[in-house]
């Protein structure tokens, strides 16, 4: 799947370190969602309307993670986001963070798309499917 990757930046603050000004590995976490939200919002796909349209949202289904180095307090980082596959009720996101050129953490995560009343995953809305694809 050709796609290009979707750049976002996050600035580390206190909160997202422990005593040493070292980022807890949770917290990488959010930097990662914080993307995949952005990147969806740029093609007009809101989750809070997709949740009040459809009575359905994205869910992390599963998600490997490699720590290469620690993000410190201050830093700015690039989070590249970029999707890898999608399926019937799921996409597999690639994402990336860095500071400056330093690759300091790696994930792939599978997202699915679940209908919250059944709390099982249906269909990606053909709309966001087709904006993904092409």
């Amino acid at each position: 799947m050709e796609q290009n990757v979707f750049h976002y930046s996050a600035r580390v603050y206190y909160e997202d370190t422990d005593a040493g000004g070292v980022v807890y590995h949770a917290r990488y976490l959010h930097f990662f969602e914080r993307a995949r939200t952005e990147y969806l919002r740029t093609f007009n796909f809101s989750q809070q309307e997709l949740l009040a349209e459809n009575k359905g949202a994205f869910v992390v289904k599963s998600m490997n993670i490699d720590y290469c180095f620690p993000a410190k307090l201050d830093d700015l980082l690039q989070i590249e986001t970029l999707v890898t596959e999608i399926k019937g009720a799921s996409i597999i996101f690639s994402q990336i963070i860095k500071r400056n050129e330093l690759t300091l953490c790696r994930a792939t995560v599978k997202v699915a798309y679940v209908d919250l009343g059944k709390m099982k995953p249906v269909a990606i809305p053909s709309q966001i499917k087709a904006t993904l694809v092409n």
